[in-house]
């Protein structure tokens, strides 16, 4: 491991905002904050919403400074990138953001039953081939809506087509309320899509972040011509969720995975120093 992750890993231990449990603080039992976030942690009584896989918080970062009156909570294993959201809200001083480094499996051991409002998840690995890991298939919705309020949120913002069309197919196939579907929401889906059901329980502040956060990786892929989707759905869901009957075969190709060109900075709007 190189020196300048290690600084970033001991660095993470004096940051306030960030959580980071041990595996025998999740694995098959409960987190000392399930369920006390907002008394023990935030200190007050604002919702929560989650940005899962967050890398390197940019868009907890971004809605965490629109929106005062929610609070944020970035999730991701990966220390190294989560050192700089964490860093960038420390040296702001924003209250109302956490980051929590864990396995996404482990998530229901640190959230009780209704203490989420929403759920982001943002430009995911589609996991072709592999439904189990992918972040809005059935076993995964289930984590979500033991801890989801009645109307929670979920919110996904991706690149690939193929996971957009696989989340809408679950959503339809479930019967779950669908908010608002877009295959390309910086162009021709823009103006419906501003004045669809895009809700958000942080307000029009919120709703408004959709289009002006861009991380380094969305910036790339829109250089590239590439769309930007975007579905939102309710949760509720009596039952079981299963998987959808869909026809994967004619998304596969319409996936995308941008590499940074060796000795190009990776940049965004929060972190320029790259």
């Amino acid at each position: 491991m190189g020196k300048d992750k290690l600084r970033k890993f001991r660095e993470n231990e004096t940051f306030r905002c960030m959580v980071q449990p041990s595996t025998d603080q999740v694995l098959n039992c409960d987190h000392p904050l399930k369920g006390n976030w907002n008394r023990d942690f935030f200190g007050n009584d604002n919702p929560i919403v989650l940005e899962l896989g967050c890398g390197k918080g940019e868009y907890t970062v971004d809605l965490a400074m629109r929106n005062p009156s929610c609070n944020y909570i970035g999730v991701d294993i990966k220390g190294a990138r989560l050192w700089k959201g964490a860093g960038y809200a420390e040296k702001h001083g924003l209250g109302n953001v956490a980051f929590l480094r864990t396995r996404i499996e482990f998530i229901c051991s640190l959230f009780a039953p209704g203490e989420v409002s929403e759920v982001w998840v943002t430009f995911a690995d589609p996991q072709i081939g592999r439904e189990k890991k992918r972040l809005t298939s059935p076993l995964f919705m289930d984590r979500y809506r033991r801890f989801l309020k009645p109307g929670g949120i979920v919110h996904l913002k991706t690149d690939s087509r193929y996971l957009h069309e696989y989340s809408k197919a679950m959503a339809l196939q479930n019967k779950l309320e669908i908010l608002a579907s877009a295959i390309d929401i910086y162009g021709e889906d823009h103006d419906r899509l501003f004045e669809s059901g895009l809700m958000s329980v942080c307000g029009r502040d919120a709703v408004e972040a959709l289009f002006e956060v861009q991380t380094f990786y969305e910036s790339q892929y829109l250089a590239q011509g590439i769309g930007i989707t975007y579905l939102s759905f309710i949760a509720d869901h009596e039952g079981d969720y299963v998987s959808p009957v869909w026809d994967e075969d004619a998304w596969k190709d319409e996936n995308h995975h941008f590499m940074a060109p060796a000795g190009v900075s990776v940049k965004s709007k929060f972190y320029p120093e790259g």
